[in-house]
């Protein structure tokens, strides 16, 4: 039958690879148009034609349980069972970004704990924007490097349970993963390292700038007082002063007024 695994495939995760998908979603997805239509006959070659006219990811929307095409594509890749270079080569399309979001998913569902990290997190530094479908059949705008998130920290993703993925931290233990380095450390590195100069080209800096005296000796200026002005200043007469005049004159004439005794 056309809905059935290739017999080749290998088993994931010990079951086989359209289990990862429940029943019920799996059922619709057969009896939808896009399955009958699009998907009858695809090989790993044409599945990425296929996904290069994708428009928005998505799983299931609506009453009756639609899928999405992407979420057709995903079961038809477990249902062939592509190699691992193509999907590698599909996470590493930069041209088409649905094409790379099918190509994580598909990872994500198959792929080990170390592969997961290992083709996933360099996805972070991808901050296009894609258009993601709802329950409700409403469409809602999210990044790459959101998705690529949710699919390594989430537990259900495009209504597919993803399968349990061990903690990075307990690979780095293992020495099986390297410690990740974040794009973001190194640009906030750099603006530090121009800012803060080293210490001995700052010192030099300093010494080529200062201006070079001569060598004759110094002479410091004495500051000599404030010479006054030879020529007098005059004084305007006060109020007070010209009051006392007047007074010791009066004083005198009564003085010599005085009328002899008789």
């Amino acid at each position: 039958m056309a809905n059935r695994t290739v017999k080749d495939a290998n088993s994931i995760h010990g079951t086989n690879p359209q289990y990862l998908v429940e029943k019920i979603i799996r059922t619709r997805i057969y009896e939808s148009k896009y399955w009958k239509e699009e998907c009858f006959g695809l090989t790993a070659e044409l599945v990425v034609d296929k996904a290069m006219e994708l428009k928005y990811v998505g799983g299931v929307f609506g009453g009756n349980i639609k899928p999405t095409p992407f979420l057709c594509l995903t079961l038809k890749m477990l249902q062939i069972q592509p190699e691992k270079d193509i999907i590698v080569e599909f996470i590493k399309n930069e041209d088409f970004k649905y094409v790379r979001l099918l190509g994580a998913m598909y990872m994500r569902l198959t792929g080990t704990a170390v592969d997961c990290y290992k083709y996933l997190e360099p996805l972070y530094n991808d901050y296009r924007k894609v258009k993601s479908q709802n329950r409700n059949g409403e469409f809602e705008l999210m990044h790459v490097d959101e998705f690529i998130d949710e699919l390594l920290h989430a537990e259900r993703m495009c209504d597919i349970i993803l399968p349990r993925l061990q903690k990075r931290h307990v690979l780095e233990e293992a020495e099986m993963l390297d410690p990740r380095i974040s794009a973001l450390e190194e640009d906030l590195d750099e603006p530090e390292r121009l800012q803060t100069p080293e210490p001995h080209r700052r010192r030099d800096s300093y010494r080529d700038d200062r201006p070079r005296r001569s060598p004759s000796p110094r002479y410091r200026r004495s500051r000599s007082p404030r010479r006054r002005s030879r020529s007098p200043k005059r004084r305007t007469p006060s109020p007070r002063r010209d009051r006392h005049r007047s007074h010791h004159r009066s004083h005198r004439h009564r003085s010599h007024s005085k009328s002899p005794e008789r």
